[in-house]
């Protein structure tokens, strides 16, 4: 051996390192196994992210293509109107008519208006069809099979008023079939006959997990366009033989109005490609990124604290090579090929789980409701090369500092005898502490200036960082004290093996920090989202408390795109029931004030005091009338507006006019940033609907009785939700606790490595304390009392990192709360039940992760752990 070492010194040979840490890998693969896991699982959640991203953005190209495989032009208005909420933005209408025109443009073989608005149908067990996740769609069947993306499956085309077209997926959920009949809200309801079902394409049961009903035209005119208006969303055209799409469209210009354009059915494809890819895919993946990046960084921690041990247990083995004559880079190069072969062999077992956890992560948001389309994976050559290269650099980066300190073992260690926990355990140096104090004393000042002055969410996030940061590098210099004050219980509750437990867990800060520092990064994360989300349901909670003043509510679903809103007509129907005081209903447009896209509330100003409480109001809400606007005191103040000033307008329609500010209220309500009257806004209008009813019962009516009646009122408009205030409350709030269900899902990754490494350290520990355990054996410590030792010593490692998490992330939770809230109107909650659950469940995991390295160690032979060196 020392020859070889000798040869590599003088050049002839390169291989020494390499083969020394393939013989280190088979003769220690039990200590590594951890570290390949931990790699394996963040590996495979990057992997899987990047496996779901391509696979849904090529599942919706296929989609829009599919959707445009027979339209060579859309003609549609030029103008969009951008809005926050829209995706896409939303066009002005069309003339219907300009169909007509378009046919008599030589090259057209066929042009057909296309009408499409929300649409919702009701199920054979009287429930809404989609619920509230993805899209629910009516519109115009179009008769022309090549412009019409749908095929009949089943039955026939509607012809007539009240016959339907609905699409198989629809109809398979909803339990309808040929000569059903049933309710379609649009919104308001709609008795309609089941005449055909249809595939989308030759085979799909639909355009992804959205819903379509099909009508007559006249039907979709007369429901989902204005009265007597006559406008379609766009006209579809389909070209002659031999005529290209460019050269249609060239020809099909000359022929349009003012506003009106003609773009190619490619073009068309490629501009909702991009919509949705820029945008929702974009958003999409960027958050499971963001977690498949704490879970990596939670495994960065477990690498190093596995190979930091490593390395120290195997130092008189360093020390002999180097006695032998091997050079401080041959030591290092050895260390590091090691950690790259065991990189490497997990990011490859990493990317065949990915293409798992791509179809669970599929899973999980379908029952969470968010259906994605369906179809078969794509893997880009991206979404196997940076997983592996992202793992293996992990790898490597998490044993550099191991592998430099094994280099530098001086050659003299291996005649002496040092215990290698002493080798292990590094002093926690004035360079430690003066860093981690410089992090913590700058990064807290600073996520508090950026959490309450302005408020700037990437100055709170710097600050974060830094105190993130700082707990990191600190956290040796608190373990010990830390542990030995959570453990100070455990002498009376366990006796001996909890004063073992507790000094074991004491004796080692650095070890102790590094094991415990993974689970504080995830549970800080953990509790961090737990109190973001408590904060957003506590002001939701206020603002109904506050700006809710009625005592029943009927609502349409809070979060998602399905559903179709409530009919407008509602309202009055309930103001005249005996049990009702009053009623008013609210809906929601999209209008361009300032020249800048914003969404609107449109209801009757009359209506509103008594029931929906807007604060103080400056001003006259009665004096709106059909050119007058209420604006919230906060929106006025960004603005710089005052009463009296006016604004212009611009409505969807392509009309504007100048509005006056007649009113100033309190921002945060129900009421959004803009108030306009019904009669404003109908001129204007697209598909009518409110989004909301606010319902006031008379005196001596209860609840329960006022409910009663306004369901039963409610069945002609096609029955909607009902609720009264602690209900509405609940249900305000049903999208923070679907949100706060994937990110506990998303975490749990990070979570399940972060105990990994916790019982990798453990194990290791067993393994260099193996003389010290038989020891205690001998001297009459039973096998239970062994377990129970190492179990606590797990659960007080566990305990720091928890306790330690729960702190750092209630602090960056009310940061983020604070330097999201803009307007001030937000509260601040600490949800200690939840809280309370985090901790119990760090623990548990900890006793749990501590079940087999207790196990092995109860498992010792007395004698030969007494003669282990």
């Amino acid at each position: 051996m020392s020859e070889r070492i000798r040869a590599d010194r003088r050049g002839r040979t390169n291989t020494v390192p390499l083969r020394l840490s393939l013989r280190s890998l088979r003769a220690h693969r039990r200590r590594l196994a951890g570290t390949l896991l931990s790699i394996l699982l963040g590996v495979s959640f990057l992997t899987g992210t990047m496996v779901l991203g391509d696979t849904l953005r090529a599942n919706f190209d296929t989609l829009f293509a599919d959707a445009n495989a027979g339209t060579d032009v859309v003609v549609r208005s030029a103008d969009v109107l951008d809005s926050p909420g829209t995706v896409g933005g939303v066009r002005a209408p069309v003339a219907a008519a300009l169909a007509d025109r378009l046919r008599a443009v030589p090259g057209v073989a066929a042009a057909e208006p296309s009408v499409q608005g929300a649409g919702q149908l009701i199920g054979s067990n009287g429930k809404p069809i989609g619920g509230q996740g993805p899209p629910t769609l009516a519109g115009n069947w179009l008769t022309d099979g090549r412009l019409n993306p749908y095929r009949l499956a089943e039955g026939r085309a509607p012809a007539a008023p009240g016959e339907v077209v609905v699409n198989r997926g629809a109809a398979k959920a909803g339990g309808l079939h040929l000569g059903s009949t049933t309710v379609l809200r649009t919104p308001d309801p709609v008795p309609v006959t089941v005449v055909g079902i249809a595939t989308f394409g030759a085979d799909a049961d639909g355009m992804g997990p959205s819903t379509f009903t099909a009508m007559t035209f006249a039907d979709a005119e007369r429901y989902l366009t204005p009265e007597g208006a006559g406008q379609a969303g766009s006209i579809q055209v389909r070209a002659s033989g031999g005529v290209s799409q460019r050269e249609l469209v060239d020809r099909i210009t000359p022929q349009l109005p003012v506003g009106v354009q003609a773009i190619t059915g490619a073009a068309a494809t490629q501009e909702s490609t991009q919509v949705l890819s820029g945008r929702f895919l974009t958003m999409f993946t960027t958050l499971l990124l963001v977690f498949a990046g704490i879970a990596l960084l939670v495994a960065t921690f477990t690498i190093h604290n596995t190979f930091a041990i490593v390395v120290a247990q195997r130092s008189r083995e360093h020390a002999l090579l180097r006695a032998l004559g091997a050079v401080r880079g041959q030591v290092l190069g050895a260390t590091l090929a090691e950690a790259t072969l065991v990189g490497l062999l997990a990011s490859l077992g990493g990317l065949l789980g990915g293409i798992g956890v791509a179809a669970g992560l599929k899973a999980l948001f379908s029952v969470l409701g968010f259906a994605l389309p369906t179809g078969g994976m794509v893997i880009s050559a991206a979404a196997v090369l940076l997983p592996l290269l992202v793992g293996t650099l992990v790898a490597v980066g998490s044993a550099l500092l191991p592998a430099v300190r094994a280099g530098r073992t001086a050659p003299l260690a291996a005649l002496r005898d040092t215990g290698v926990d002493r080798a292990a355990q590094g002093r926690s140096g004035t360079a430690r502490v003066v860093l981690g104090s410089l992090l913590l004393t700058g990064g807290v000042p600073v996520a508090f200036l950026g959490a309450t002055d302005g408020p700037s969410v990437l100055l709170t996030a710097l600050g974060a960082l830094a105190v993130l940061a700082g707990t990191v590098v600190l956290g040796p210099v608190a373990a010990a004290c830390a542990v030995r004050m959570l453990g100070a219980p455990l002498p009376r509750l366990r006796g001996v093996s909890g004063v073992l437990a507790r000094r074991n867990a004491a004796r080692n800060p650095r070890r102790t920090a590094a094991t415990a520092s993974a689970l504080m990064i995830g549970v800080a994360v953990v509790t961090l989202f737990t109190v973001f989300g408590a904060s957003v349901k506590a002001t939701l909670d206020d603002t109904v408390s506050k700006s809710f003043a009625g005592d029943l509510a009927v609502t349409t679903a809070s979060f998602g795109a399905g559903g179709s809103g409530i009919s407008p007509k509602a309202a009055d129907a309930l103001a005249a029931l005996p049990e009702v005081r009053q009623t008013v209903g609210l809906g929601r447009g999209v209008a361009r004030i300032d020249g800048h896209g914003r969404t609107l509330d449109v209801t009757d100003p009359a209506r509103l005091p008594g029931i929906v409480d807007l604060g103080r109001v400056e001003g006259s809400l009665a004096a709106l009338g059909t050119d007058g606007l209420a604006v919230s005191r906060s929106e006025a103040q960004q603005h710089g507006w005052r009463l009296g000033q006016s604004v212009t307008v611009g409505f969807t329609d392509g009309a504007s006019a100048p509005f006056t500010i007649r009113a100033l209220y309190e921002g945060g309500s129900l009421a959004g940033d803009y108030l306009m009257t019904r009669q404003a806004w109908a001129p204007h209008r697209g598909q009518d609907a409110d989004t909301m009813v606010a319902i006031g019962l008379r005196d001596g009516v209860s609840a329960a009785a006022g409910k009663a009646a306004v369901e039963r009122a409610l069945v002609p408009y096609g029955s909607p939700q009902v609720q009264d205030r602690a209900e509405y409350a609940k249900s305000a709030a049903s999208g923070v606790d679907m949100m706060l269900s994937v990110v506990y899902a998303l975490l749990a990754l990070a979570v399940l490595i972060a105990l990994l490494g916790i019982a990798n350290t453990l194990t290791l520990a067993v393994h260099e304390r193996t003389r010290e355990l038989g020891l205690l054996r001998a001297v009459g410590q039973t096998s239970g009392q062994l377990r129970g030792m190492v179990r606590w010593e797990s659960v007080l490692v566990a305990a720091f990192g928890t306790v330690g998490g729960l702190g750092l992330g209630a602090f960056l939770g009310w940061a983020l709360v604070r330097a999201s809230d803009s307007a001030g109107t937000g509260s601040f909650a600490i949800p200690p039940v939840q809280l309370a659950v985090v901790l119990a469940a760090g623990l548990l995991a900890g006793a749990v992760a501590g079940l087999r390295p207790a196990g092995r160690a109860a498992r010792l032979d007395v004698l030969r752990a007494i003669a282990a060196e």
